[in-house]
């Protein structure tokens, strides 16, 4: 981790993501490269709330490369976590997921530094 420091949005923290697995019915993937980190800006009263800021590429198990961004926001005092990822690939067999807006409903474990996310798809309908 590295901490930018304070700015006129809040303490900024660059956090390093080491590991990242995707299991669905649909996707089963893991990260890519090196490449994942949250650009992350604490603030709130007591610090503790955190405007999330990710990026990241995946590698499916079938060999697929899938580019994941998200913002989102996290309560560190609670560990609850709230997200809204979007997805990029040009590979013919993912690219349903180009059209998706997912939410993503999480917790934090800071005790063994992981974090766990149930994602869920946004249908919009004109109804």
């Amino acid at each position: 981790m590295i901490e930018v420091g304070a700015g006129p949005k809040g303490t900024r923290l660059v956090v390093d993501v080491p590991e990242i697995t995707l299991e669905s019915d649909r996707v089963n993937a893991t990260l890519a490269t090196n490449d994942a980190a949250d650009w992350l800006t604490m603030s709130g009263e007591d610090g503790k709330l955190g405007a999330l800021d990710v990026r990241f590429t995946l590698r499916t198990d079938d060999g697929a490369i899938i580019y994941v961004e998200y913002g989102g926001r996290a309560d560190f005092s609670t560990g609850l976590v709230a997200s809204a990822p979007t997805f990029q690939t040009s590979d013919e067999r993912y690219k349903w997921l180009n059209r998706i807006q997912a939410i993503g409903a999480g917790h934090a474990n800071f005790e063994t530094n992981v974090l766990v996310y149930h994602l869920y798809e946004v249908k919009v309908t004109s109804d």
